[in-house]
C-alpha cells in the first residue's frame, strides 16, 4: 500500500513538473505573439492618426480657410509655422513634432505637372539636420481651382523593433508614414 502512495505522489510531483516544462517553453511564444499584435495595433493608430491629420490640413487648404482666414489685424492666420501646429496638434501625442513631423504643401498648373513631379516625401532625419518641418509657405496653399497636393511625413518609433511589423527603418531605427492628398481647390472666393 504505502509503494502504491509513493508512487502516485512521485507521478504528481513528474506532472507539476512537466507542466512548468511545458509553459516554459510555451509561455515565450505566446508572449511574442501578443506583443506583435500590440505592436501592429498601435502602428495602425499611428497611421491612422496620420491620415486624419493629414485630411484635416488637406480640407483647410481646399476650402479656402487657410487662404483666407484673418485675425483682427487681417493678417492670415494659417502662416506655414501655424499651419505645421495646427497638424502637429493632432501627432504630438506619438512623438516630439520637431523630430518627427515634416509638411510640404506644393500646388501645380495641371495634372500633367503633378504627374510628371516624381520626387519622394522629403522626411526628417539625423543624416540631414537641416530639413525643416514646413517644407512650404504660405503661397503654395493657391488659389481657387489650383492643383494642391498636401503630403505627411511622420517618423514613428516602433515599441519593439523585434517583434511586430518589421518596418523598414531609417539609422535611429524609426519608419516612415507618409500620408498625400491631392485635390483641387474648391471655388471659396463666391
Amino acid at each position: 500500500m504505502e509503494a502504491k502512495s509513493d508512487f502516485t505522489r512521485l507521478r504528481r510531483v513528474a506532472q507539476r513538473g512537466s507542466a512548468a516544462v511545458e509553459f516554459a517553453l510555451i509561455a515565450p511564444l505566446f508572449l511574442a505573439l501578443v506583443f506583435s499584435i500590440a505592436e501592429a495595433g498601435w502602428y495602425y493608430f499611428v497611421n491612422t492618426a496620420v491620415e486624419r491629420a493629414n485630411e484635416s490640413a488637406a480640407r483647410l487648404v481646399r476650402t479656402g480657410q487657410a487662404q483666407t482666414a484673418k485675425d483682427s489685424g487681417g493678417v492670415n492666420v494659417y502662416s506655414a509655422d501655424a499651419f505645421y501646429n495646427e497638424i502637429c496638434s493632432v501627432v504630438a501625442p506619438f512623438g516630439a513634432c520637431d523630430d518627427t513631423l515634416t509638411v510640404d504643401v506644393a500646388r501645380f498648373a495641371s495634372f500633367d505637372a503633378l504627374a510628371s513631379d516624381t520626387s519622394s516625401a522629403v522626411c526628417r532625419n539625423s543624416d540631414n539636420p537641416t530639413i525643416k518641418g514646413a517644407q512650404f509657405d504660405a503661397s503654395d496653399y493657391g488659389a481657387q481651382n489650383e492643383i494642391i497636393r498636401v503630403r505627411i511625413c511622420f517618423l514613428y518609433k516602433p515599441v519593439s523593433p523585434i517583434l511586430g511589423l518589421q518596418l523598414s527603418t531609417n539609422k535611429d531605427g524609426r519608419a516612415e508614414i507618409v500620408a498625400s492628398s491631392i485635390f483641387r481647390n474648391e471655388p471659396f472666393g463666391i
